[in-house]
């Protein structure tokens, strides 16, 4: 089902890597990591207004907490970001045996664990991590290319993971007590397509939202696998998306310039930028970090 959306571009960014945007519903902001350049943003919807802050290494995502600091995945640990003083404080290393790899998309579920995954091109030495508030860190899944686009159905009975490179959308059944996934299956395989799932987010009906990676537009399944519905994007690589506003019906929509040619810049302009689309659907609340 084609849908004619309004886009807006809410910011002009020109990011390296615009990816993992988190809503944060109590101060009506949003955040999002520039990868490469590394920098944590601050987007106020209301006034337009972007702050950005220097993270000194890459971050490839970050989780709200109960205080005034961000939690990040950074290259190859996790780390705090204090909001107030710009203090980067080391948590946990992990990977540091893997110089290649770099940590990537990441969120928490309702129990205030934070998921995230690393990122390992041409090899599937990247892993999927659970990092839960007293401290313990658990490994969830191995033998990945590039962890992607993880989320969780609203009755919270199926935990959805991308692997970029490999084109493949997985589903797993999800215990949200003890927070094992099992029963991996393919939920949608991209085999041969142009372009590659990336960060994803669900709507309050199960409907999952993928930035498509060299496929200018985000992509709606339904909890079928069904393609529903499609954003057709004046960026050719969207990377991630996620609901906010007050009534959390705006898409908001990162983006990438990296790699790309100058003709491929010249086609695709707005690359980096963040875009905003609105909806007549209803997106799942965020959950931040609890320790």
């Amino acid at each position: 089902m084609q849908i004619d959306y309004q886009i807006n571009n809410v910011l002009t960014a020109r990011a390296r890597l615009g990816e993992g945007p988190v809503w944060d519903s109590n101060h009506h902001w949003l955040y999002w990591v520039d990868i490469y350049n590394h920098r944590v943003n601050r987007f106020k919807p209301a006034t337009g207004e972007n702050l950005g802050f220097d993270v000194g290494d890459v971050v490839g995502a970050i989780a709200l907490t109960s205080s005034h600091r961000l939690m990040m995945a950074q290259r190859d640990g996790l780390a705090f970001l204090n909001l107030d003083t710009r203090e980067v404080t080391p948590i946990i290393q992990i990977e540091a045996d893997k110089p290649d790899n770099r940590f990537n998309d990441g969120k928490c579920d309702r129990q205030g664990r934070f998921w995230f995954g690393s990122a390992s091109p041409g090899k599937t030495e990247a892993s999927l991590y659970r990092y839960d508030p007293d401290g313990s860190l658990q490994v969830m899944e191995t033998g990945l290319t590039i962890s992607n686009g993880l989320g969780w159905s609203p009755d919270e009975k199926t935990f959805y993971l991308n692997d970029s490179e490999q084109q493949k959308m997985y589903a797993y059944n999800f215990d949200t007590v003890t927070g094992k996934i099992s029963n991996r299956r393919i939920f949608v395989d991209l085999t041969g397509e142009s372009f590659y799932p990336d960060g994803l987010t669900i709507d309050s009906q199960g409907n999952i939202w993928v930035a498509m990676w060299d496929g200018w537009c985000v992509i709606c399944f339904n909890p079928k696998g069904e393609e529903i519905s499609q954003i057709k994007l004046p960026v050719q690589r969207p990377t991630s998306c996620t609901f906010g506003g007050e009534d959390l019906r705006t898409l908001y929509i990162t983006s990438a310039s990296v790699g790309m040619s100058e003709k491929e810049i010249d086609k695709s302009f707005y690359s980096g930028d963040l875009f905003a689309v609105e909806t007549n659907l209803v997106g799942l609340p965020t959950y931040g970090f609890s320790g």
